[in-house]
């Protein structure tokens, strides 16, 4: 029997001419992923385990993002351990304040993750790099440890979905609309655990950026990674990027998969997700009645220059709606300075917005205008739970850059074509 792209990564990486569902197996790792949340937690399991050396300072990544800027001394102190631990071990990428960024988004923009990789971190939004033909998943911070001094981890090789995709996106709509049906059609549960792989005519409509927003909230579905075929448009975004040389691993026709969703990409329309499950999509246009108190467009989700392209398209000329918060979080340094090189900065701020530089302070409550009580807000963001953003009775929406900057023009939900004629 064939295998999978995931299936065939994991044999590769583990010295294995072959494996299959439910296998587990000790797996050599491309990348070890940490950032300022989750790297104090693996280094206090470092220093529990007694290790005193990395297996490779060239691959093991932290990125400050999580709460940067410090948001209190509790976070501060954190912020110091992993300066110390990255100075100690003498690491290649770390990435602080000034530099930094969104993790999911500074992995691929500086070509530190490529495609055939296998990338572990204990953020849970890792699955990411599936977009490049990774295969990238979340693990817990004694796995990280173990990983930091070893270069290996315990994986169990997770059995696949087949989301085959047919046709052209309309203009309207974005991978953020795809992935938002996505979690619509599967709930929490059918893909609990499970690859989901990305086939079909329909794969060469979407962009990089389309490719990295879908694979990071796979993991909303449930789902252990997402992963892309690796087609031209991974090689040319890779090309002259990429640290490694890429290793394209392509599915077997006899793949093993569980079960084959068909989308019919011309068919999508812009949706939007309703507090507080991923599966409560809904039509834009059916929510028109809902008013908004915030909109925040950007994250490791939605803030690359597509995304903000789309933001400052929707919002140009035109002025936020009184009484509206509307926030900009670009998802790196080198994406803010494209975006200000553009003018779009200076767009943004004429339509009422506000500019944020990048960090996830927002998306995971932990500081920069988190919401109050019953307030609602439309995001790009990647979650919508009770836990993030803010006080538990507040309300989060999640939609695309077009719909988000729609929504703040109206002060309610608006579908983007209602905007653009």
């Amino acid at each position: 029997m064939g295998m999978t792209m995931t299936q065939k990564i994991l044999a590769a990486h583990s010295d294995l001419t072959s494996v299959s569902d439910g296998r587990k197996v000790s797996a050599k790792v491309d990348l070890v992923l940490g950032n300022g949340r989750t790297t104090p937690l693996a280094i206090d399991e470092f220093e529990r385990m007694e290790y005193n050396k990395v297996f490779d300072s060239e691959r093991i990544v932290v990125i400050l993002d999580h709460f940067s800027l410090n948001k209190d001394i509790k976070t501060a102190d954190q912020i110091r351990q992993c300066r110390d631990f990255a100075k100690r071990y003498r690491l290649s990428h770390f990435f602080d304040v000034g530099r930094s960024g969104l993790e999911q988004a500074i992995l691929p923009e500086q070509g530190i993750v490529t495609a055939g990789d296998c990338v572990i971190g204990a953020d849970k939004n890792t699955c990411t790099y599936g977009a490049v033909g990774a295969f990238s998943i979340r693990t817990d911070s004694e796995a990280l440890a173990h990983a930091m001094a070893y270069g290996t981890t315990r994986l169990t090789v997770p059995a696949a979905i087949n989301v085959r995709l047919l046709n052209s996106l309309p203009l309207e709509c974005s991978g953020k609309d795809l992935i938002l049906t996505i979690l619509g059609l599967l709930g929490t549960e059918k893909a609990r655990g499970k690859s989901l792989e990305f086939t079909g005519e329909g794969v060469a409509s979407l962009s990089m950026d389309d490719r990295l927003c879908i694979c990071n909230m796979v993991v909303e579905a449930g789902a252990a990674n997402g992963i892309f075929p690796v087609d031209g448009i991974t090689l040319h975004y890779l090309n002259g990027r990429s640290e490694r040389t890429p290793v394209v691993y392509i599915a077997d026709s006899d793949a093993p998969y569980e079960e084959t969703i068909e989308i019919d990409l011309a068919q999508l329309e812009p949706v939007v997700t309703c507090p507080m499950e991923p599966k409560e999509t809904l039509p834009a246009n059916a929510l028109s009645h809902v008013k908004v108190d915030q909109v925040v467009i950007g994250s490791c989700t939605n803030g690359r220059l597509e995304d903000l392209e789309a933001a400052y398209l929707m919002l140009k000329g035109k002025k936020v709606a009184p009484n509206v918060h509307c926030i900009i979080i670009p998802g790196t340094t080198q994406i803010y300075n494209a975006a200000f090189a553009n003018g779009w900065m200076t767009g943004f701020i004429d339509a009422g917005a506000k500019v944020s530089t990048p960090n996830c302070g927002l998306c995971l409550g932990g500081h920069m205008e988190i919401l109050s009580t019953g307030e609602r807000c439309i995001a790009t963001t990647n979650h919508n739970f009770v836990t993030h953003m803010g006080h538990e009775a507040k309300e989060v929406y999640l939609a695309s850059p077009m719909t988000a900057a729609a929504s703040a023009i109206n002060g309610y939900i608006t579908d983007p074509r209602e905007i653009l004629g």
